[in-house]
């Protein structure tokens, strides 16, 4: 597919060898590969505009503040906020969840109050609320996963009270691959007054997001899962809630004018970005969204959905193999699959497989609770972009086969 090996030739990595072999990377949910003009913006900031943002009024600084704030306005667009001032920019998902579980519960929640997350989450997405719970007094609440992996969206009424301030929800599993029925829990929840924040660490590289559409209340993402540069990430947040909620941090930038009488902060986006920002790595956002854009071409799109369809058949009808997160249909799904079997360790396989030259993650993927839940200590997780190939799908199952019966 010539779409596909144009794709596939920006992404350097993509055409390195591992231990002899061609590298088939099947780790996308962790961190996907850069592209050459993400490399490329990288290596621009960091040598030509190398300067700090918003400061100074020399030709770097300008270029560099430039470079941050244009890149505000390209994620804006992509999700579709209302504003830019709703788009803040954090070190990734985990940092942005953060940020909204100490400001918000520093503005809304107090002792009785209650928080709700739900059993597929990462565990970035449940500590912070664990911490706020245990600095305020206030309990937290979980939305189970059925057999197949579904959250029980039918009991969701059942658990909200007059005492629940938010609930925060993955827009996709980072191990279950299961997209979320979001639209339908934050519609839910605000028809009882919850807020709800949505984890979207895997949904921005896989949906459409458009997070007017949605309506939630905050939605979060790390640049490096969509080609971005590591630590970036971007935290939307409604206005209405961005003005109430505290600053996260404190130091310089973020204020309005300090006296030692009293502070005051600065307007959004900034009143949550203190100190020097990482404007390389934000100034990356900009060629990564163009790069996610244009894997949402149609060639590419259909040439995804039959490798997704593919390993799913094979996974499924293979009986010494127990998948988790099995969709009703295809469109349920992104092509992500943890899965164990019987017999052989996780980890035994994922080594066996990389020397095969496939990369693969083994372990609770910061998921312990979702492992308790289905029984098991790991799992082992294929996680694709459509930047793979179903060449490599094919050599992937033939590989998984041959590392099967080298443990069992």
């Amino acid at each position: 597919m010539a779409a596909i090996d144009d794709i596939r030739s920006v992404f350097p990595a993509l055409s390195r060898k591992v231990y002899g072999k061609n590298l088939v990377y099947f780790d996308n949910a962790a961190t996907v590969q850069r592209p050459q003009p993400v490399i490329d913006c990288w290596n621009r900031m960091a040598v030509d505009s190398n300067a700090n943002i918003h400061r100074a009024v020399h030709r770097l600084a300008e270029e560099a503040t430039e470079a941050y704030e244009s890149a505000r306005d390209t994620v804006k667009n992509f999700i579709n906020a209302a504003s830019r001032e709703e788009i803040v920019f954090t070190s990734g998902a985990t940092a942005s969840v953060n940020l909204v579980a100490f400001s918000f519960g520093e503005a809304f929640i107090g002792e009785g109050d209650e928080v709700i997350v739900t059993e597929a989450e990462h565990h970035s997405d449940i500590v912070p609320w664990q911490m706020l719970c245990l600095r305020k007094g206030a309990a937290l609440k979980v939305l189970p996963v059925d057999d197949s992996g579904h959250l029980k969206v039918e009991e969701l009424k059942s658990l909200i009270s007059p005492r629940t301030k938010i609930m925060a929800v993955t827009h996709i599993s980072n191990v279950l691959g299961l997209v979320n029925p979001v639209k339908e829990i934050v519609a839910e929840c605000h028809a009882r007054g919850v807020a709800v924040l949505v984890d979207g660490a895997q949904g921005i590289v896989h949906q459409n997001v458009d997070v007017q559409d949605m309506d939630c209340d905050f939605y979060v993402f790390s640049g490096h899962k969509m080609f971005a540069a590591t630590g970036t990430g971007v935290l939307y947040g409604k206005k209405k809630w961005l003005d109430r909620m505290p600053p996260f941090m404190t130091g310089g930038e973020m204020v309005g004018t300090v006296k030692y009488t009293g502070t005051t902060f600065a307007p959004l986006p900034m009143k949550f970005e203190a100190g020097t920002q990482n404007f390389a790595g934000a100034a990356t956002l900009t060629p990564a969204v163009q790069t996610a854009v244009s894997f949402r071409s149609q060639e590419l799109m259909e040439n995804e959905d039959a490798v997704k369809a593919y390993l799913l058949d094979k996974l499924l009808n293979d009986s010494r193999i127990h998948l988790y997160g099995v969709p009703s249909c295809l469109d349920e799904k992104i092509p992500l699959f943890s899965f164990s079997v019987t017999g052989a360790h996780h980890e035994d396989l994922a080594l066996i497989m990389d020397k095969m030259g496939i990369a693969l993650r083994s372990g609770q993927m910061c998921a312990e609770p979702l492992m308790d839940r289905f029984g098991v200590t790991g799992m082992l997780r294929a996680s694709l972009v459509a930047y793979n190939t179903m060449e490599e799908a094919e050599y992937f199952i033939a590989s998984l086969d041959k590392a099967i019966k080298m443990l069992i």
